[in-house]
């Protein structure tokens, strides 16, 4: 009962901020924060077990699926100075900087907090970036470093964590774990890719191909864990391979995955962010009354360095490669300083810091107490919720006034419009030849429908660069699609009053309601986009 109030509690917020200017990441926060206060609502403490193995391969496996590998490819340097440098910058200094402020906290404790708070969010970022329709190379760098840092953030976790507790781990050591772990889940998802793909195009039922595609990321994950190597590369490393060959899977199996994938990643990216606020009963209980005010200046210290090591980082990351490479120069002109602003503002930590802080053992292998453990989990907390508000809710604003260039929407249709004049005249010449043999004989009206819908496809695009409609507002092309969901909504009236009189049953009501819903999803497709 307390997982279902949980789920339908974070769906129903993350549906409201839909109608709100807030982030739903940030709304669900609030109310996360809000409801830990009100009697008689459970206490939800985070468990390692379930968020890594069990949440994080799907949410991962989503993001993989709908980025680009030819955009990823191409911004490969910014994306990797940000997954792996950044990260790693991160944990020396925020480690750091812990080590200093707070008395008696032992160096390889600071550390694993740096480790723990080092890697940005993999959701929140871009879905705040989608959502203000940001350049799409800063989206893409964005998206990026979410899908790799926690792979790297968890590896500089356990050779931290190894120092911390007793196990005399050295650099060279943390050297072969990072290498094992980066190369290993690399490997694991190169070795699985190509099977689950062919597996995936050679299922005829969509229900079992879209049941393989919810298992794939837990396959893929668990696989590379077992081998000792990084989960998280291998999840990415497949989900951006099947994303990228996703075209050659048959189009129902498309049509359902999106729609599975959608709500999976809706109810999961909503309890997560839900969870995050309802944490603070159990971390404020494990700190205990002593620290008081030194817990708040600490955790103003550690919030105040993460937000300044990625700036430190950011800024000479962006331009000092392009000083000493023409090449990189000639590749990126137009790089100003607004651009590594907001990436370095769009730090917002998550649900990943947290699971990893509460995984932290509670004694050393000497049998001691680990050292400022609940003042680590203080701080993660502190550092998340920090970030997702002060940033979160500053960054749309922030970009708003930078008034970066966002996508020029008429170059976007053109480009568009060009692709389909294409693609429909291969389609016709294909057809001419097709009607050409007397196999394909069909009578002409048949044949002259088939030329009308190739027509159509075409010209749509087209319509939509034209002038409007006076009276309306509307171009051609929304009046036709208006008209075309107002004559099959007609359609739909009469088959359901066939059935109500017994003229049909429901399994034949079904197959025609279907036929007219394919028709209208594919009448109204840029509405259906999330």
């Amino acid at each position: 009962m307390p997982l279902l109030m949980l789920v339908a509690a974070s769906a129903a917020v993350a549906g409201a901020a839909r109608r709100t200017p807030v982030p739903a990441p940030l709304l669900l926060v609030a109310v996360g924060l809000l409801a830990s206060y009100v009697p008689g609502v459970p206490e939800y403490a985070l468990d390692p077990g379930i968020v890594l193995p069990l949440l994080l391969p799907p949410l991962l496996h989503t993001a993989a699926l709908d980025s680009s590998y030819l955009d990823l490819r191409a911004n490969i340097r910014p994306v990797a100075l940000l997954s792996v440098g950044y990260v790693l910058f991160a944990t020396l200094a925020v480690g750091w900087v812990a080590y200093l402020v707070v008395p008696g906290m032992p160096l390889t404790a600071a550390l694993v907090l740096g480790a723990v708070v080092a890697p940005p969010d993999a959701v929140a970022a871009t879905a705040i970036a989608r959502r203000l329709g940001l350049p799409s190379r800063i989206t893409t760098i964005l998206q990026g470093e979410s899908l790799v840092n926690d792979a790297t953030a968890i590896t500089a976790y356990k050779v931290a964590l190894a120092a911390a507790v007793g196990e005399g781990a050295t650099w060279g050591e943390g050297l072969r774990e990072f290498a094992v772990a980066s190369v290993g889940g690399v490997a694991v998802g190169l070795l699985l890719m190509v099977p689950l793909h062919w597996l995936r195009t050679h299922l005829r039922e969509p229900l079992l191909q879209n049941t393989l595609s919810l298992l794939i990321p837990f396959a893929a994950y668990a696989a590379a864990e077992e081998v000792e190597a990084s989960g998280v590369l291998a999840v990415v490393v497949v989900g951006l391979y099947l994303g990228h060959r996703s075209w050659q899977v048959d189009f129902a199996t498309r049509l359902q995955e999106a729609a599975v994938w959608r709500m999976v990643a809706f109810v999961l990216e909503s309890a997560v962010f839900a969870l995050i606020g309802l944490q603070l009963p159990v971390v404020m209980r494990g700190l205990g009354t002593g620290l008081g005010q030194a817990a708040l200046w600490y955790a103003s210290a550690v919030f105040a360095a993460v937000v300044a090591a990625r700036f430190v980082w950011v800024f000479p990351a962006t331009f000092l490669p392009r000083a000493l490479s023409a090449r990189i120069r000639e590749r990126e002109p137009d790089t100003t300083w607004k651009a590594p602003l907001v990436v370095g503002w769009a730090g917002m930590r998550g649900v990943v810091s947290l699971a990893i802080a509460f995984s932290i053992p509670e004694t050393t292998h000497g049998g001691q107490p680990f050292p400022a453990r609940n003042l680590v989990l203080f701080l993660t907390f502190t550092t998340v919720i920090g970030t997702l508000v002060v940033q979160g809710l500053t960054l749309p604003p922030l970009i708003r006034r930078l008034r970066l260039p966002a996508p020029d929407p008429s170059a976007v249709t053109l480009a568009e419009a060009q692709a389909q004049s294409e693609a429909s005249q291969a389609a016709e010449r294909r057809l001419d030849e097709l009607l050409a043999d007397p196999r394909n004989t069909l009578p002409e009206p048949l044949a002259d429908r088939l030329r009308s819908v190739l027509e159509r496809r075409r010209n749509a695009v087209w319509e939509r660069l034209g002038a409007v409609n006076e009276l309306s507002g509307e171009s051609a092309d929304d009046i036709y699609r208006r008209l075309a969901r107002e004559v099959i909504g007609a359609e739909r009236e009469v088959f359901v009053r066939l059935r109500d009189a017994r003229r049909i049953d429901d399994e034949m009501l079904r197959s025609l309601l279907r036929r007219l819903d394919l028709e209208e999803a594919a009448a109204y497709r840029e509405e259906m986009e999330p």
